[in-house]
């Protein structure tokens, strides 16, 4: 089958924690996506007790260049956070499959045996997007345009196929010949789990709440985080809410004919995830949220992006020898509804193995962070249910697709 396929045997997510998903130009809106990462990187190492002298590699992931510092943000997390300066950082970018991309590249640096334990770190600040101009460098020329665009509506188009992701939805919703009233009834589904997993504290087992901080290490300048708006602490993700079928179905297409509104796609958010991986020797015996077994990424046709989980999980279980129905639990990132129903719909996915404790348009989509998010909740699940495996998988712009095959380490149920 085409694609890239990696299996692991000994690659362990030992830990992972993220922030709370915080609405754009909320409480998280002033802060760098470099203090956000610092901040979920630090606090993965004290929930799974790891002294940062002991991690052999860091990797980082963000997409959005949203301060100047941007170049030296995998950097900057690794020595913020305590590990040493002999170690490198990396960044990696794989746009929403990027939190994927940080486990597949950390596994196989165990694997290989180049490192021991790598501090996987994502981070994403949608509401510092800048507002740029790229034609400006040589100066302004009387009379003509002055050319400043909006960094994260523009990045939003794929000039390659002249459509926008939400476009590319559309193109998915016709080709599945899915209704308005599908999509919006799947979003509210998301809603609804997430407001019922919020509820019961189910969020709360994988958040560490942002407080205003500053961070020092010896021999570097201290960096401060501060929340906007005179908050104290971000606890919680803030787009979980309640609605309705006639609320969503209330809200205007954002094309004429079309089924995607504000409703059912993923809200913008601000956040930053962490996880720790490392061999079984130097896990010893640590308590283990997952086995890393395996990642696949895959290309499609970028009008239709949003399908590339569908054949991202096909060639993932063909690779690891497994069938869709040995797989207890799927996260796959809520793009837009009609992108996940159309992956849904294609791999003969049932409702109770999906996104059940609701997905990216309830929590929101910080790119490169959500890849974490959604292994993070695998794992969890797994533990929860017993279940043996789960995958965690999205989509991704420019038509990619990328799933990645975690084992729960004590599972109970085998079919």
């Amino acid at each position: 089958m085409p694609g890239l396929f990696s299996a692991f045997d000994d690659a362990l997510l030992v830990e992972a924690v993220r922030t709370p998903w915080i609405d754009y130009r909320g409480a998280l809106s002033t802060v760098s996506p470099t203090d956000l990462g610092i901040h979920a990187g630090r606090a993965v190492l004290q929930r799974g007790g790891v002294d940062p002298a002991g991690i052999d590699s860091v990797l980082a992931g963000n997409m959005a260049q949203a301060s100047f510092d941007a170049y030296m943000l995998p950097r900057h997390i690794g020595l913020y956070c305590g590990v040493p300066q002999q170690v490198p950082a990396l960044g990696v970018q794989r746009i929403c499959g990027t939190g994927l991309e940080l486990l597949r590249q950390g596994a196989e640096q165990l694997q290989r045996g180049q490192a021991r334990s790598v501090l996987c770190v994502a981070s994403e600040s949608m509401s510092r997007n800048p507002i740029v101009s790229y034609t400006h460098r040589n100066g302004f020329t009387l009379g003509q345009p002055v050319e400043f665009k909006d960094f994260l509506w523009e990045a939003l188009l794929d000039p390659a196929v002249g459509l926008s992701m939400m476009q590319t939805a559309e193109n998915l919703a016709r080709r599945y010949g899915l209704r308005r009233e599908e999509v919006d009834a799947y979003a509210l589904r998301s809603f609804e789990r997430a407001l019922r997993a919020q509820a019961e504290g189910w969020f709360a087992g994988e958040i560490q709440e942002v407080i205003e901080q500053t961070f020092e290490q010896p021999g570097l300048a201290p960096r401060r985080l501060k929340l906007a708006s005179r908050q104290a602490r971000a606890a919680q993700d803030s787009h979980i809410r309640e609605t309705s079928a006639e609320a969503l179905g209330r809200l205007n297409a954002l094309y004429p004919d079309g089924v995607q509104t504000a409703g059912n796609s993923c809200a913008v958010v601000d956040g930053a995830a962490a996880a720790l991986l490392m061999t079984r020797a130097e896990a010893g015996n640590r308590p283990v949220l997952a086995h890393v077994r395996g990642a696949a990424v895959v290309g499609v046709d970028p009008a239709y992006m949003g399908i590339g989980p569908a054949p991202a999980i096909r060639r993932l279980l063909d690779g690891c020898g497994l069938r869709l129905e040995q797989i207890g639990h799927f996260e796959i990132n809520e793009a837009q509804a009609a992108q996940v129903l159309a992956v849904q719909r294609e791999l003969e996915l049932d409702d109770e193995r999906l996104n059940i404790h609701g997905g990216a348009i309830a929590l929101g989509h910080p790119l490169a962070a959500t890849g974490l998010r959604l292994a993070q909740t695998v794992a969890r699940q797994m533990a929860a249910s017993g279940r043996r495996y789960g995958i965690a998988s999205a989509c991704i712009g420019g038509g990619q697709g990328m799933a990645v095959l975690l084992e729960n380490p004590q599972p109970t149920v085998f079919n």
